[in-house]
């Protein structure tokens, strides 16, 4: 025995061997064992039955059988800390307009809102004798009952502040016979050596010594559910002594436990998920390091956007733990982590048993969910009344199911979301997708099923809010994603139409032609825009905020390095004019004003003069054209040096660092003028463009040829324009 498992038979014996002298001092079957007192003797062989009771809970509690894996694993070797929303945060919300107004008032893809407080749930366990565990499937709720067991049973050492001994009781094993709780823990103890296992689990139960773990209450069939609930109710009141856990998914949840306090499970922060990766690469921590700055990165957004849950997340690792990498088509991660919901995490589960609509084949709930997911995501909801969703389902199922003549879509409802997780209740009677990842796949499958990629194009290409369907239809387009590309190439000729934005184009072209760089022609185009619509900004706006220049177009992954100096390169640009206006009525005092004014404009035109350098050295532009422009930035750097002048000049300074900007890349004024309709058909224009590429990374499959003809017109002025 090591020296951590008699820790614990110590433990669990400190907390039984009162109880037994209890028993012995009221004589009966335990003073016939024991004799008169409870010697050395007695107490080992309680120890020995202790020893084993901590065995046996640790072989078949603190052991996980995590999805995919071929070997259990320990779960404390895993076990990331849970943190919990409390009742007034599952309460708060009341209906559809309201969750639809929360979310996107906080702009984040999460269904959860970042605001709602949060608990570590060690300390609402030490806290609240009686607590009720919600969440979503895969959210965490039974291992974390197993871990509070785990830290009780380790006594003073443990976290768990009580001294209980646990004993954890899936409700699902109710499914028939006697419903008898006092029973169930009996045969735990009996299973254990424990001497008189009745009349010691009567006498603990009455003087509080055990924490009763029940997990899911969910399981328990539908038929037994009432009767179930009241034998818990009445158990609890009749022995309030004890300290109670329960879980439940929130579907199945109504509020029943009238002693018990409601926490549901927080989605996982990036604490927790970088904690969760480093325990589950335990022994390869390099390897858990480099997963976690992998994940981080903005190629594997997709990813990332998977591991609030821990089943999610464990799926995540598994993909890493295969390739040392993450699936470069999101449609295939997406693919895979729906298929875990629906086949093997339910079936690892054993739900399939009470399964309202289980003449439905896999394929047949992917399109049901897809036309659901697709329906809403078109009309912009996020969020569904329960009877809505019911409806569309008892549609489409008497489509699929034309033999089943009573389809309740309520019922179904209820089975998707218990069994799989994949719709989950936010509110009373309020549904969305556990995941907009999952709700923005199933679109993008609905629209490839349905072959309505014409019309996804003409109605939402520069709809940012679609573009991560966008990016998943091209990746399920088995076929290859030529006919998408050329559609999106066709439409987003046609913001390019007026005069000016097409000479705009020409210059992009001309100014970036047969220069010496060996960068893609379509990135150097790019950069030429970047710039100048940073121009057009602080040329039509003093004001412009100097972090939202060029409406961070720097973020196409392609080109990273030069998007990146052209961005610091316009920011110093739209520094000068922000700093001019700012500056222009702030300081009383002239003198110390000017001086001010001078330091900062050198620095300024320092910066703007450095990141030119750096543009130099890629070689983008003419060569002529940089150089003209740092002679004419030094030669203003250096009057600023040598002269005092007076305050209007240093008004006026900003206008002559933006004139510089302009003649040293040959554009004018009239041609960065751009009205309101034109800023923005300009900016769809570059967006609809970045998407492309993006869509072409996400592909399958794209004909060379094809890719050829679209980049050599990207950013240019197609041939009868």
């Amino acid at each position: 025995m090591t020296g951590s498992e008699a820790l614990i038979a110590q433990a669990i014996s400190g907390i039984a061997v009162p109880v037994f002298q209890t028993l012995w001092g009221q004589g009966g079957k335990v003073l016939g064992l024991f004799g008169k007192t409870l010697d050395e003797k007695a107490k080992q062989a309680i120890f020995k039955a202790s020893r084993q009771y901590a065995q046996n809970y640790t072989e078949r509690h603190g052991i996980l059988k995590v999805l995919g894996m071929r070997e259990p694993v320990s779960l404390e070797s895993v076990y990331t800390t849970v943190q919990f929303l409390d009742d007034a945060a599952i309460q708060s919300f009341e209906s559809v307009e309201t969750l639809e107004l929360i979310y996107r008032k906080a702009k984040q893809r999460s269904f959860q809102s970042q605001d709602c407080p949060k608990q570590p749930g060690i300390k609402v366990a030490n806290q609240k004798q009686y607590l009720m565990v919600l969440g979503s499937p895969g959210a965490g709720k039974s291992t974390f009952l197993r871990r509070m067991g785990l830290e009780a049973l380790k006594g003073k050492k443990g976290q768990f502040k009580h001294a209980c001994i646990p004993v954890l009781i899936e409700l699902k094993t109710f499914n028939q016979g006697d419903i008898d709780i006092e029973h169930k823990i009996a045969e735990e103890f009996r299973i254990c050596g424990f001497p008189s296992p009745q009349e010691f689990t009567a006498k603990a139960l009455e003087q509080g010594k055990l924490l009763i773990l029940l997990d899911g209450l969910d399981e328990v069939p539908t038929e037994r559910m009432n009767p179930v609930i009241q034998h818990i109710q009445n158990f609890v009141d009749l022995h309030d002594k004890n300290r109670f856990i329960a879980s439940c998914r929130v579907a199945a949840y109504r509020h029943n436990f009238r002693r018990f306090t409601d926490v549901a499970m927080a989605e996982f922060d990036d604490v927790q998920i970088e904690n969760f990766i480093s325990n589950w690469f335990g022994r390869e921590p390099e390897i858990g390091q480099e997963c976690w700055q992998k994940l981080n990165h903005e190629d594997n957004k997709a990813a990332k956007e998977l591991t609030q849950t821990p089943l999610l997340l464990t799926l995540v690792c598994l993909l890493y733990q295969r390739s040392r990498k993450f699936p470069t088509n999101r449609a295939t991660l997406y693919e895979r982590a729906l298929r875990v919901l629906l086949e093997e995490w339910a079936a690892e589960k054993g739900v399939f048993k009470d399964d309202v609509y289980k003449g439905l084949d896999t394929k047949r709930k992917e399109m049901m969910l897809s036309e659901i997911a697709h329906d809403a995501f078109q009309a912009d909801h996020l969020f569904l009344p329960r009877r809505e969703i019911a409806d569309q389902i008892e549609k489409l199922l008497a489509e699929m199911l034309p033999d089943e003549t009573l389809i309740d879509g309520e019922a179904v409802l209820k089975s998707i979301e218990k069994q799989h997780g994949v719709l989950v209740q936010r509110a009373e009677g309020v549904y969305s997708f556990s995941h907009l990842t999952l709700q923005e796949y199933l679109t993008a499958q609905y629209i490839d099923d349905h072959r309505q990629i014409d019309k996804l194009v003409k109605e939402h290409l520069s709809d940012e809010r679609w573009r991560e369907v966008f990016l998943l239809v091209s990746g399920l387009m088995r076929g290859g994603a030529d006919e998408l590309l050329l559609l999106m190439e066709k439409k987003a000729q046609t913001y390019i139409n007026t005069p000016r934005l097409q000479a705009l184009l020409r210059w992009a072209d001309w100014i970036t032609a047969d220069s010496e760089s060996n960068m893609n022609p379509v990135a150097k185009r790019a950069i030429a825009i970047t710039l100048a619509k940073a121009y057009a900004l602080a040329y039509t706006n003093p004001n412009a905020n100097p972090n939202a220049n060029a409406y961070a177009y720097a973020k196409a992954k392609a080109y990273a390095n030069a998007y990146a100096l052209a961005n610091a390169l316009a920011n110093a640009l739209l520094k000068t004019k922000a700093y001019a206006k700012a500056k222009a009525n702030a300081l009383a005092n002239t003198d110390s004003y000017i001086l001010i004014t001078a330091n900062a404009y050198i620095q300024i035109i320092t910066e703007a003069i450095d990141h030119a350098d750096k543009l130099k050295e890629l070689k983008v532009f003419k060569n002529d054209n940089i150089t003209v422009f740092i002679a004419r930035l030094e030669a203003l750097k250096t009057k600023v040096i040598n002269e005092n002048k007076p305050l209007e000049e240093y008004r006026a300074l900003a206008d002559q660092i933006l004139h510089i900007y302009l003649k040293g890349f040959n554009l004018s004024p009239k041609l960065i003028t751009l009205s309101e309709t034109e800023s923005k058909a300009i900016s769809n224009y570059y967006y609809v463009n970045l998407l492309m590429v993006q869509c072409k990374e996400s592909a399958v499959r794209v004909s060379p040829k094809t890719w050829a003809a679209i980049e050599e017109g990207m950013l240019r002025v197609p041939d009868n324009g």
